[in-house]
């Protein structure tokens, strides 16, 4: 029986052939926790009773949720985090550096690689041929302790994407669809695997998309063979030496099967309050903002901002609407610097926050007035998410985010 690429890499790391439902043990190549899950994870490290860490270069702990903190509460977290990574040696990615999940693939996760993270959108670093999920705080910890988890192997629907996108169309359009279109718990417990010329052709920015928000169909993982898109961008982050390839068999076997032409997505916005809530941009233009935030894991790299920039270069956000934008990295901070997009945006009237994850999970740094609207390049939308049970969030990609910071309502031209 042929085998998926789910299958083939948790199969290499548990020492056997191993294929969907059954329950291995497995070894972890990372493991990585965020400041608010990180402190629970700590707690129950030292509870095992090991004195230390199995890989601490391959352990990451992040402040990046309340980055910088807003409350004492927080910072008495953060001194946790910062006083364990002193104590075991453990990597300490701290403010200002970036989102997890941006910094997972910029400097620690490799292709074949399986890594563990206590978040859910761990799954980002699917798009580097890597098996990516987000586990418990508890797990996490003694996925530290051990270099071993637990999982149960996923089944695996194949996403196959063909032809071009129109102008402007991203590929968060195009997951926004696929979650209109099986709903967010169409995947539950499953491993999604893009594939098709449409994913051939997109660049590491627009995979990573897809993979991040693969947890919002309810699946465990989003994965993408590695390819010379991937050797490249390895290369640019100075690991050239740790690309491979690992393919799905022929004749692998999958659960579902998904065909979507590219040629017939349009730009899709995901409405109040769930993700699959989902409506083309031109049936929500009478919904007016009051907020537009572009960044965090999902659209927050240069390539993002850089779609925002083009769109806003010499003009103004419109008046009443608060445009926040926060690159996912520090690296991702310096390119826009280099590249100027710091400034059009600054002259547009928009504001810089500093990487991390800014005001998408509702902590700080942008959180709605009872009432408000918020368009946003996020992941999701549940009610409460920014901070405001009272408060409305769209989802869309950087090209709708930029025209709806200039009309004052939801548009893509």
């Amino acid at each position: 029986m042929g085998m998926t690429l789910a299958e083939k890499i948790i199969s290499e790391h548990a020492g056997k052939d191993v294929h969907a439902g059954e329950l291995v043990i497995a070894n972890v190549d990372v493991a990585a926790v965020q400041d608010g899950t990180g402190p629970l994870t700590v707690q129950e490290f030292k509870k095992l009773g090991i004195s230390k860490l199995k890989n601490p270069e391959r352990s990451i702990l992040f402040i990046d949720h309340a980055s910088p903190s807003p409350r004492k509460e927080l910072s008495n977290t953060h001194t946790v985090l910062r006083e364990f990574s002193k104590d075991y040696g453990a990597v300490l990615s701290d403010v200002g550096a970036g989102v997890c999940h941006q910094r997972l693939v910029e400097t620690f996760v490799n292709p074949g690689e399986i890594l563990v993270g206590a978040d859910s959108h761990t799954c980002t670093s699917g798009a580097l041929g890597a098996f990516a999920t987000g586990m418990g705080s508890t797990d996490i910890a003694v996925a530290m302790a051990l270099g071993k988890t637990w999982l149960k192997v996923p089944a695996t629907f194949k996403i196959e994407v063909t032809g071009k996108f129109k102008p402007g169309i991203c590929s968060k359009d195009l997951m926004l669809h696929l979650i209109g279109m099986i709903g967010a718990d169409g995947a539950t417990y499953k491993a999604l695997e893009f594939c098709g010329d449409t994913i051939e052709n997109m660049s590491m920015s627009e995979r990573f998309t897809l993979a991040n928000m693969a947890v919002e169909a309810g699946a465990k993982a989003g994965l993408f063979v590695a390819d010379e898109k991937t050797k490249a961008f390895l290369k640019s982050r100075g690991r050239e030496d740790k690309f491979r390839t690992i393919r799905p068999d022929s004749d692998a076997v999958y659960e579902r099967v998904i065909k979507i032409n590219a040629e017939h997505i349009g730009h899709t916005v995901s409405c109040p309050h769930t993700v699959d809530n989902t409506k083309p941009v031109e049936e929500l233009k009478d919904v007016k903002v009051n907020q537009v935030f572009v960044g965090t894991c999902t659209n927050g790299r240069i390539e993002d901002l850089r779609i925002v920039a083009e769109i806003l270069d010499g003009r103004k956000v419109h008046d009443g609407v608060r445009m926040l934008i926060c690159p996912a990295s520090k690296d991702v901070y310096l390119l826009a610097l280099d590249e100027g997009l710091i400034k059009t945006f600054v002259e547009a009237n928009a504001t810089i926050l500093p990487p991390g994850c800014g005001p998408c999970v509702g902590v700080h740094a942008g959180t709605l007035a009872d009432g408000e609207v918020c368009l946003a390049t996020q992941n999701r939308n549940f009610q409460g998410r920014m901070g405001n049970v009272n408060g409305f969030i769209y989802l869309a990609s950087p090209y709708v985010a930029a025209y709806t910071a200039l009309r004052g309502h939801i548009s893509a031209e």
